[in-house]
């Protein structure tokens, strides 16, 4: 991939409310709207909090904050698709599978492709991988909400 992105952190925080240490999406380097397609990128170092009790001898990135970084990504993808002015929150998770680890100085791709979209909604296939491997993958659905309402 190159240094190139779509989004970068700013913008990012205008369409998810998410603020450290829950973002976990630090660019989109992809965003192609018409086909249903974000690629997102968080940057793995040893300084994120997790890595502190988690497995703290051998640190690696809990599975439940791949999905929830695979999550963000999809919700920028469901909000920008449907350019809707309400929330975009995760409702499910379904056919989770976790294939290897993510570890400090690690990049975690976080592709979502858009199976489903609406005005209510949407629901995507989302992938994680490091160095090209896959890291994790689930299908992701996602319900518009006013935020006010939360």
């Amino acid at each position: 991939m190159s240094a190139e992105f779509v989004f970068d952190v700013k913008k990012i925080r205008e369409i998810i409310p998410h603020r450290y240490p829950f973002l976990l999406v630090d660019r989109i380097l992809e965003l192609d709207t018409e086909n249903g397609i974000v690629v997102g990128l968080k940057n793995l170092t040893i300084n994120e909090p997790f890595f502190q009790g988690h497995f703290p001898d051998v640190p690696i990135m809990p599975g439940v904050l791949i999905l929830e970084a695979l999550a963000q990504a999809g919700a920028v993808l469901v909000h920008e698709r449907t350019d809707s002015k309400k929330l975009g929150v995760l409702l499910s998770i379904n056919a989770a599978k976790f294939r290897r680890p993510a570890r400090p100085g690690d990049q975690l791709f976080l592709r979502c492709e858009g199976i489903h979209f609406s005005a209510t909604g949407g629901k995507v296939k989302a992938v994680a991988t490091v160095e090209g491997k896959m890291a994790a993958q689930a299908e992701l659905g996602f319900a518009f909400v006013d935020p006010s309402m939360i």
